[in-house]
């Protein structure tokens, strides 16, 4: 009896030891820039709409030059409704509204301008299409962002110290009056041509200082510390680098923003890229038009994107790891055009079908590694639908597999991917190889992955393996889905 407990109390001694001599798991470390919880909020929209609408609706143009009538702007059967029911019946989180364009037209009452909706037939005078757009974001739960342009064809003070006053005035405006706005949105085009006050001429203005930027994005921040601001450079989100809606193949969340600001030439590449060892978290905003042109033009009646189409574009924006920003344009009625609205619910129709059943939710999973053998780094994190969860490997290990084994064989289509990117993005190369009679056989290969990669595929197989080539720190993958 007494051979047996000190038997007994051996084993326990060796078991605490081992226990003693094995480190703590710890949670890895974070790796270069990470985003704000508005950031991660923003990338969880995935998709939101651009709204172009104002004078040129109108007047059949691009780009007003600042001298047309207030007259002009007089839709007959305005309907926001439509607008924001169609878009959340179709995906979207969020609208940016072009409440004022290069042209300087202002889509509200501004007390500081007179080229306003308040000075034109619609509504005799009593119109406010921000308040419309705000209030029926709010009804239906979508986030309401704004377009200011920083560029205004239309205003005397133009290029002068004075204009800058003017802009901050009309900001203070839309973040007291029409919030809460999640997105400001500001785009490189400044200065050139216009009629400025009925001054028609050429004005040129240095766009990395005139309008001090700093002190402006201060200004709204007091307004709201979490707002997003959208420039080609920053700070919170950035321009792809094209208006065709793709972001890139290999597309960095990071970026360095010590010398780029909004319209300064030559940086497409870079934006559309991002830049691995980037010092700012700056994820590419993906800003195309369901149409050839940003405002409606009845002639682009018949050039409206098809459902498929659209669906491309998804998967080269947010199947790349960005958010895709889409203009609907309404027309002169103040509708969505009847083609615009078939091909959204097409788009979403596609969405749906394409995306319907993860056959990797009851898939069985391992890996070759797993951080300090813990389960709460366990393989099978990657496909328990909660995006905190997520399969690690020790530090140091950057290259390593995890097999999803579906029990049959199935067709498959898409691969979607997405890491942890609370703490860093990290993927540099991977590689998706399916597992058939027996053998493996190469699917399709990568750079970054992010916050989502959808990787489109062709086989009929029993098993998937996702190979990370190459990370800067152990690989965090939160999701695997197949489709």
């Amino acid at each position: 009896m007494k051979l047996h407990y000190w038997l007994l109390a051996v084993q326990c001694l060796i078991f605490s030891c081992s226990k003693r001599d094995k480190p703590p798991v710890t949670e890895p470390a974070p790796v270069g820039p990470i985003p704000t919880q508005a950031q991660l909020d923003w990338h969880d929209m995935r998709m939101n709409a651009f709204i172009h609408f104002t004078i040129n609706t109108f007047t059949d143009r691009e780009w007003g030059m600042g001298s047309e009538p207030e007259k002009e702007f007089n839709p007959t059967e305005l309907n926001v409704d439509q607008w924001i029911s169609v878009l959340k019946e179709t995906g979207f989180k969020g609208v940016i509204l072009t409440c004022k364009h290069h042209d300087g037209f202002c889509l509200w009452p501004s007390k500081y301008t007179e080229h306003d909706i308040a000075n034109t037939p619609f509504m005799n005078g009593k119109g406010d299409i921000v308040r419309l757009v705000s209030d029926a974001c709010k009804k239906n739960g979508l986030k309401f962002g704004v377009y200011l342009s920083p560029w205004d064809r239309n205003h005397k003070d133009y290029g002068k110290p004075e204009y800058v006053t003017y802009y901050r005035n009309q900001l203070n405006e839309l973040f007291d009056n029409y919030g809460p706005i999640f997105e400001m949105w500001f785009d490189g085009a400044n200065g050139g041509d216009g009629f400025y006050g009925g001054k028609n001429e050429t004005r040129r203005i240095n766009g990395s200082t005139y309008y001090d930027w700093p002190a402006t994005l201060d200004l709204v921040r007091s307004k709201n510390p979490d707002i997003i601001f959208f420039s080609d450079a920053g700070p919170s989100v950035r321009w792809v680098g094209n208006e065709k809606g793709l972001a890139g193949e290999t597309n960095w969340n990071n970026i360095s923003i010590d010398t780029l600001y909004a319209g300064k030439a030559g940086i497409e590449n870079l934006l559309n890229t991002g830049s691995e060892n980037g010092t700012s978290w700056v994820p590419a905003e993906t800003d195309v038009s369901i149409r050839p042109g940003w405002f409606y033009h009845a002639k682009e009646d018949s050039l409206v994107k098809s459902p498929g189409r659209l669906f491309d574009i998804y998967l080269r924006s947010v199947g790349r790891g960005s958010v895709l920003l889409l203009n609907v344009p309404p027309d002169r009625r103040g509708l969505f055009h009847d083609e615009d609205v078939k091909a959204l619910k097409g788009f979403k129709e596609m969405l749906d079908q394409e995306f319907k059943t993860d056959l990797a939710t009851d898939a069985e999973t391992e890996a070759t590694n797993v951080r300090g053998d813990n389960e709460k780094y366990s393989s099978s994190n990657v496909i328990d639908k909660d995006p905190e969860t997520y399969w690690a490997t020790d530090d140091g290990v950057v290259s390593s597999q995890l097999i999803l084994k579906l029990g049959s064989i199935r067709k498959i289509k898409y691969v979607k991917l997405a890491e942890y990117i609370k703490l860093g993005q990290r993927v540099k190369s991977f590689k998706l190889i399916y597992h058939k009679d027996g053998e493996w056989f190469d699917l399709a290969e990568g750079t970054t992955i992010g916050h989502e990669r959808i990787v489109e595929v062709s086989a009929e197989t029993d098993a998937v393996k996702l190979v990370i080539n190459d990370s800067k720190a152990c690989p965090l993958i939160s999701a695997i889905e197949i489709y």
